[in-house]
């Protein structure tokens, strides 16, 4: 199996666990990202919705949809900035705070057990490989996108 499999077997069956877990908690995967990610901003608990879609991977309207559902089930305020009515900002409600402390800690104890087979060193290579992929990935996409496809099944059903 190649490195690309391998990798998405892994997203996979983490992300079939997680779902699991935080979905017992009333949490979708995506909603506990963003909790996890404005509580880890510190004493503000607050970023942009912006900055929120950065760091989950999302469009702007992928992210809003999210804090329209986050919002309506208590767990975020946004409130619009002062000086830039575009510019949204995005904190933690008391019940989304009460929630990300409470489901937190042991998200972070499942993650150390399914990686209980790796001693620090195997963890601290993996983390340097996992980061070397994605920054060939981010440097060379353009240039696999261009790639030539040759996909002579599908010329000729067209």
């Amino acid at each position: 199996m190649g490195v690309f499999g391998r990798l998405s077997r892994i997203v996979t069956r983490q992300r079939a666990i997680f779902n699991a877990r935080h979905e017992a908690a009333g949490l979708s995967l995506g909603s506990f990202d963003v909790l996890a990610n404005l509580r880890r901003s510190g004493a503000s608990a607050r970023k942009t919705a912006t900055e929120l879609a950065e760091s989950s991977m999302l469009t702007s309207g992928g992210i809003s949809l999210r804090l329209d559902r986050m919002q309506a089930d208590g767990l975020i305020e946004r409130n619009r900035d002062a000086r830039d009515r575009r510019v949204v900002h995005v904190s933690l409600s008391e019940r989304g705070r009460d929630l990300i402390d409470a489901v937190y800690g042991q998200h972070v104890l499942a993650q150390s057990t399914l990686l209980a087979d790796l001693d620090e060193e195997e963890l601290g290579l993996l983390d340097r490989l996992l980061r070397k992929i994605e920054e060939s990935i981010d440097r060379h996409a353009d240039t696999a996108r261009e790639l030539p496809v040759h996909a002579p099944e599908a010329a000729e059903r067209g």
